[in-house]
């Protein structure tokens, strides 16, 4: 099992959540974050003032995916949330040891299973 992490535009999110369940993500957390990378923030201007945006909207998705449609899931998302411009995000893979549903108390695939 894995999990995806990926930090993404906040417009992309309906095209990304679309094309990960038709990879086959069963489902995944949404979280409203703000930070930056290379983009380094922006400057915007308000009635006149310019001023600097250090720490820019972004949407983290987490998703526990069996190993078997990993490359699936990260290539939709990479495809999906790609608009050729800086700031489009990155996506994390990390090895995901155990899980567990607690209503029914499924563990590992059978918990994150659809």
């Amino acid at each position: 099992m894995k999990m995806i992490i990926a930090v993404i535009k906040p417009s992309r999110l309906d095209a990304v959540l679309e094309a990960v369940t038709d990879a086959g993500a069963s489902g995944l957390t949404v979280t409203e974050v703000r930070g930056y990378g290379r983009q380094r923030g922006k400057t915007e201007v308000y009635r006149g003032a310019e001023y600097e945006v250090k720490l820019l909207p972004k949407v983290k998705l987490e998703i526990a995916v069996p190993s078997d449609i990993l490359d699936a899931v990260v290539e939709a998302i990479s495809r999906t949330a790609n608009t050729g411009k800086i700031g489009d995000g990155k996506v994390f893979v990390l090895d995901l040891e155990q899980a567990l549903r607690i209503r029914t108390g499924d563990r590992d695939a059978a918990a994150i299973a659809g």
